[in-house]
């Protein structure tokens, strides 16, 4: 996948993470500041930054790069931590969209995004279910 500007971050250390932590609870409204300019972020890039501070609010390592609006299979493949061969036949059932470049299938980023946001929902239904079949058990 082509990564533009990639950035490799280390997670803060935990007294810093913590702070950070405190600092974002029960608030998403970030205030930036350029050259002692204020800014408001547009609601995608406010988004991305408070994401961004909460991962370093949990200790977490960060990769930041930019990447195509439109992602060939191997780069959507790479981005969704998948292979290459899974992802197509995905594809081929119709489970996430894709365009066509002659013969070269391509996939809109945020198809990807979409199907990644899907799987984290999933997941954590399933961590729900358990977690309340776990506590109905043992209670």
């Amino acid at each position: 996948m082509v990564l533009i500007a990639p950035k490799m971050t280390a997670g803060l250390p935990a007294e810093e993470a913590e702070k950070l932590q405190q600092a974002l609870q029960g608030s998403h409204d970030i205030t930036v500041f350029v050259d002692g300019t204020v800014h408001r972020l547009p609601s995608q890039a406010r988004d991305a930054v408070v994401d961004l501070l909460s991962r370093f609010s949990r200790g977490e390592a960060v990769a930041v790069s930019s990447v195509e609006e439109m992602l060939t299979t191997s780069q959507a493949a790479e981005l969704a931590g998948i292979s290459h061969t899974y992802l197509r036949n995905m594809t081929d059932r119709g489970e996430i969209p894709v365009e066509y470049r002659g013969t070269h299938r391509r996939i809109r980023l945020a198809s990807i995004m979409a199907w990644l946001d899907q799987q984290k929902r999933t997941e954590h239904a399933k961590y729900q279910a358990a977690e309340n079949d776990g506590g109905s058990a043992s209670a």
